[in-house]
């Protein structure tokens, strides 16, 4: 008997490219079986981007056309639970953004399904799904076993190594899906406007492997900030105070009042380590903090703790890469 497939809800931007953090569901995907994705859009994806979900394990995609704005989240979980009724997976996949809590949290209403949101990691423990992550402020790490038949799971960037299959854009199959009508609850919001962000060139913050953040000691000057993540390559981040003053956009507020992050290297200057910033990284695989404070919190959990100015070891910091990268 065929096992069930795993759905993996495929993230792409309006112009139809794949965003990044797909690649890691759907090596993810893989270990549990095989591998189909969810297009969301009225527009179905381009040569491109069905060669990169080939290469990286997607069998088959459904295209579904909703019937509604396909940027509203009721929408996307309306679109996800006609799949779910004609493929019957074991699992849907999400990426940890805002939207796709939300989506995941619709879909668990719409299907009865077990949902867990931030998830580290994910195992198949004897055919039940058990999802791993970080509660109270990153202080206890939990496994949640997902008993219901159906687990949704939004998983956390660098949860996952990006793996290559080699399979190409004629291995996958292209399935449209007729979207039924949409519900009261899809047709209660109503998308008013949406504000296209400047690209800056650098990562998502919340899929990031490497982010830099700043804090309160930089005094509103994110300058040495953001030239050590360019030549790292990463995103930029702040503490809520930096937000709060308005040195940097909310947007780039790292904690448990914004965003999640869990990059393999955090590097944190003039951040103190308050409790509720803690709360928005500790998962990060390596964390480097600067501060001229030796008894700053984050030092706490620091795996390399540097006393000192932003302002000297930052910018010392760049110069040496740039030299070493040539």
């Amino acid at each position: 008997m065929a096992t069930a497939p795993v759905l993996v809800l495929i993230d792409h931007t309006d112009d139809g490219a794949v965003r990044p953090a797909v690649r890691e569901l759907l090596a993810l995907a893989a270990r549990f079986g095989s591998v189909h994705g969810v297009w969301v859009d009225p527009v179905a994806p381009g040569a491109d981007a069905l060669a990169e979900l080939g290469a990286h394990g997607a069998s088959q995609v459904h295209v579904v056309a909703p019937n509604g704005e396909h940027h509203l989240t009721p929408v996307v979980a309306e679109a996800i639970a006609v799949v779910v009724g004609s493929v019957a997976p074991r699992a849907v996949l999400l990426t940890n953004s805002f939207e796709h809590k939300e989506v995941a949290g619709v879909l668990g209403v719409r299907t009865g399904a077990g949902v867990v949101v931030d998830a580290a990691g994910l195992e198949d423990s004897d055919g039940t799904f058990v999802a791993t992550k970080s509660v109270f402020a990153a202080t206890w790490t939990t496994r949640c076993a997902i008993r219901t038949p159906l687990a949704v799971v939004a998983v956390k960037p660098n949860a996952a190594e990006v793996v290559a299959t080699g399979q190409g854009p004629a291995s996958v199959e292209v399935h449209a899906v007729d979207a039924e009508a949409a519900t009261a609850a899809a047709r209660g919001v109503e998308l008013v406007e949406r504000t296209e962000r400047a690209p800056s060139g650098r990562p998502d913050l919340s899929s990031a492997q490497v982010v830099v953040v700043g804090g309160r000691g930089t005094d509103g000057d994110f300058g040495p900030v953001a030239d050590l993540a360019d030549v790292l390559g990463g995103a930029v981040g702040a503490t809520r105070v930096a937000t709060d003053e308005g040195w940097i956009d909310h947007e780039a507020q790292i904690g448990q009042t914004g965003v999640t992050v869990s990059p393999r290297l955090y590097i944190g200057a003039g951040v103190s380590g308050a409790v509720h910033h803690r709360g928005g990284m500790q998962s990060a695989g390596t964390i480097i903090a600067v501060n001229n404070d030796p008894e700053a919190p984050i030092f706490e959990i620091a795996d390399l703790g540097i006393v000192g100015d932003l302002r000297t070891v930052l910018p010392a910091a760049t110069q040496e890469l740039r030299r070493l990268l040539g």
